[in-house]
């Protein structure tokens, strides 16, 4: 069985491009990230996500058209921004960039979850059980490192919200209403220009850096 199972993986990732397993993992972490911001929300009595569906663990809830197309493109992608209206919360400011911290540290936490059986377990488990954990821990880390980045529509880019000065506010939310296009711009011409024409790409290094500091910590720590 394992052999067939590794059989078709390799004839996927060779006529799409893309590892199944890798796929599977993407899914599921993206879905449980955008669920934490629904779950976070609706605590701090923001309803608006839970009433549009988004309070679910099924991933046809949370993929974005955009997203999904990067991913398979350039293999980076992020689920559907979950719906939020900050007028419900005590404290926009703060709780609105909570409501964002939540996807992220989702991700966190299953990465040190994951690396507590792959630390000690690891060698006893079958090949493909441990490869696949092994996957999502590293994609766990990955869209940690991805979503801090300050730019919308990652959680970064409404984290930094609740240290904005008031007087720039303005400023700010025009910054998220526009900045999606030129993130999506920044995306492709750092995969196709910089890392194609000059084998460097900006974001790879950067979020290369994240991904090896988080993962020295989260096995450090286990």
């Amino acid at each position: 069985m394992p052999e067939k199972c590794s059989t078709f993986s390799s004839f996927f990732k060779q006529i799409m491009g893309f590892d199944p397993m890798l796929l599977v993992a993407l899914l599921i972490v993206i879905t449980i990230h955008e669920f934490s911001h629904a779950l976070v929300a609706n605590f701090f009595g923001d309803p608006t996500a839970r009433l549009a569906g988004r309070l679910s663990l099924n991933p046809l809830r949370h993929l974005d058209p955009v997203g999904v197309i990067m991913m398979l493109i350039i293999h980076i992608g992020w689920g559907r921004p979950v719906p939020v209206n900050p007028r419900y919360f005590k404290n926009p400011k703060r709780e609105n960039a909570l409501t964002a911290l939540a996807g992220p540290i989702s991700n966190l936490l299953m990465a040190i979850i994951l690396a507590v059986p792959l630390k000690y377990f690891g060698s006893k488990m079958p090949l493909e059980i441990a490869t696949f954990l092994a996957t999502l821990l590293d994609v766990n880390i990955l869209l940690f490192a991805f979503n801090m980045l300050p730019f919308p529509p990652l959680d970064g880019s409404k984290i930094i919200g609740m240290i904005i000065p008031k007087r720039y506010e303005h400023w700010y939310h025009d910054y998220l209403n526009k900045g999606v296009a030129y993130f999506v711009i920044f995306l492709l011409f750092d995969q196709f220009i910089l890392a194609r024409l000059f084998e460097y790409s900006i974001l790879s290094q950067f979020i290369g850096f994240i991904y090896t500091f988080v993962k020295s910590l989260v096995f450090l720590g286990t």
